[in-house]
């Protein structure tokens, strides 16, 4: 087992925003690879917020919505953060979730021509200043290969580590992309010796994600075509409380890190196996909100 350190997911809510910012600092001090910030919680401002407070450890949004804002108006921030951050900066884009979308009444069109548009026009935008590297929220084949295609990296959330490798050598099959093309995945992680216990946690956490057809979709693919008919069926009959038991070991297993420090640090490094370059941890706790679940995070890498 190596003494790689992995990245973080970090995200601020309000009332905790000071807090949060410390903790990024104790995050850089602590030698974790990266904190990457999720679109709640305001990810563009907490990025600027963290580009101020820190000084060497790299940084992103995992994942800013493409249709909450004009590409150029991105642009603008981004540059920003870019600029004051001495080029630590990521941008993580996607395009969301339809159902989240609509909850927001935003006009979307189809993923893929959205996303190279957005892109594009991200590019394009004139005298903002130097633009930081652009990453690419990818699942499937497609839009991982767009990643390819028009960004510096890519970056997966709740993705299966059986299917990832094959997924990154078809990627890789057909596009010329560079050495430090950035491969990052989110993953879910609750660190408890109650390993049932840590399990019920991330079954809460995917509780969202198994709900969104998208996901579904990209876990069928993936072999779990039972696991998720069994889910639409529940969702079909409004049965909800049945999802977390229909949520199996096997599943939950290849897209989360739950159990004993040891099986953590084990799963990860089976990531790592997989093709995984920047595994982001997205930590939760039996025992506490998110300061206990970094601080169990903390222990695990002391």
């Amino acid at each position: 087992m190596n003494n790689r350190i992995p990245a973080v997911s970090l995200a601020a809510v309000p009332g905790r925003r000071v807090t949060t910012l410390d903790l990024a600092v104790e995050i850089e001090e602590r030698g974790f690879s990266g904190i990457y910030c999720p679109s709640f919680g305001d990810a563009m401002g907490l990025c600027q917020g963290i580009a101020e407070r820190t000084s060497r450890i790299p940084f992103g949004t995992s994942i800013a919505n493409i249709y909450t804002r004009h590409p150029h108006d991105y642009a603008s921030s981004a540059s920003f953060i870019h600029e004051v951050s001495d080029g630590r900066f990521r941008f993580g884009v996607g395009v969301s979730h339809g159902p989240m979308n609509d909850r927001l009444s935003l006009t979307t069109g189809k993923p893929l021509s959205d996303m190279k548009n957005f892109v594009q026009t991200f590019k394009e935008a004139k005298r903002v200043g130097e633009l930081p590297p652009i990453i690419v929220a990818a699942m499937r084949d497609r839009m991982m290969s767009l990643g390819a295609e028009i960004s510096d990296g890519v970056v997966l959330a709740n993705g299966a580590r059986s299917a990832l490798t094959s997924s990154l050598e078809r990627m890789r099959k057909n596009s010329d992309i560079s050495d430090n093309f950035f491969v990052g995945g989110m993953i879910p992680t609750c660190i408890s010796e109650d390993r049932e216990a840590a399990a019920e946690v991330n079954r809460k956490t995917l509780m969202m994600y198994v709900s969104l057809p998208n996901y579904r979709n990209y876990w069928k693919v993936s072999g779990y075509q039972k696991e998720m008919e069994s889910i639409e069926e529940a969702i079909s009959q409004k049965d909800y409380d049945a999802l977390p038991k229909l949520m199996t070991d096997d599943w939950l297993s290849d897209v989360t890190l739950y159990g004993s420090a040891t099986e953590v640090k084990e799963g990860l490094e089976k990531w790592y196996d997989a093709g995984l370059d920047n595994p982001i941890l997205v930590p939760s706790s039996t025992s506490g909100g998110q300061l206990v679940a970094f601080q169990e995070l903390f222990d695990l890498f002391t």
